[in-house]
C-alpha cells in the first residue's frame, strides 16, 4: 500500500498532550480558505510504501506519548488511514488523535468500520470568519470528539485557549527551510514575516514556499 505523505515529525508538542510523533498526510480535497499549510493540498505527491513509512515512525514510537495525524485531509486516502493507525496499534498503546476538516456525520461510517482506531478527533473545517478562542482549534466551529477511554485525556483540550495554547514547535528540514507546526493565534505568522523580513531575512507561508505546516 502507498501512502501521500507531507511530512513526519518527532517530538511535535502543540497538537496534543505530551511528546507526540506528528504525521502530515499529503492530499486536501476542502482546502478551507485561509489554510496555513497550502503545500498539503496538491495531491499524488509524496508517495511512500507502508512500510516505508512505519520504519520511520518505529525509530520514535518508544519515546513518543501518543501520535497525532493531520494534513491535508486524512480521509482523503481513507484506506491508508486504516492502516497506518492498524500497525501504529501493533506498536505502541498510545493515544491517536486525528485533525479533520470534514464533519462528523461524515467520516461516521469509516469510524464504524475502524472502531478503536482513533481515540480522539478534531472535526470540522477551517473557518477565518469565525472566532478563536478554543485550544487545539483554528476556528471555533471545529469540535473534539474523544472516541475512547484512552481519548479522554485529549479532553483536556475542550477549553478555552490559553498562552500555552498558542506556541509553535519550529523544524527544519534538510534544505534548511523552517517550518512550523501548531495552530497559530490569528495574524501571529503575519507578524513573524513582518518582524524576519524587518531583520533582514525571507520569510514566507507555505501558499508561497511550503514553509510553514500546521
Amino acid at each position: 500500500m502507498r501512502v501521500a505523505v507531507s511530512r513526519i515529525h518527532f517530538p511535535v508538542t502543540t497538537l496534543g498532550p505530551g511528546r507526540r510523533l506528528g504525521v502530515w498526510l499529503q492530499g486536501c480535497s476542502i482546502r478551507c480558505p485561509g489554510c496555513v499549510s497550502v503545500d498539503t493540498w496538491n495531491a499524488g505527491i509524496g508517495e511512500v510504501g507502508l512500510d516505508q513509512l512505519l520504519t520511520a515512525l518505529a525509530l520514535h514510537v518508544d519515546e513518543a506519548d501518543g501520535l497525532t495525524v493531520s494534513g491535508g485531509e486524512p480521509f482523503d486516502q481513507p484506506d491508508a488511514l486504516a492502516a497506518l493507525l492498524r500497525e501504529w496499534h501493533s506498536l505502541s498503546k498510545r493515544s491517536v488523535l486525528v485533525f479533520t476538516g470534514r464533519e462528523m456525520v461524515d467520516i461516521a461510517p469509516w469510524l464504524d468500520r475502524n472502531a478503536g482506531l482513533i481515540d480522539a478527533v478534531m472535526t470540522g473545517p477551517f473557518r477565518s470568519d469565525l472566532p478563536q478562542t478554543l485550544a487545539l482549534r483554528g476556528s471555533d466551529n471545529q469540535r473534539l470528539h474523544t472516541l475512547t477511554p484512552l481519548g479522554a485525556e485529549l479532553s483536556a483540550f475542550d477549553r478555552p485557549a490559553d498562552g500555552s495554547d498558542r506556541r509553535l514547535d519550529v523544524m527544519f528540514d534538510e534544505d534548511g527551510d523552517a517550518w512550523m507546526a501548531g495552530i497559530p493565534a490569528r495574524g501571529d505568522l503575519a507578524r513573524l514575516r513582518h518582524a524576519l523580513r524587518a531583520a533582514g531575512h525571507r520569510a514566507a507561508s507555505s501558499a508561497e514556499v511550503g514553509m510553514f505546516a500546521a
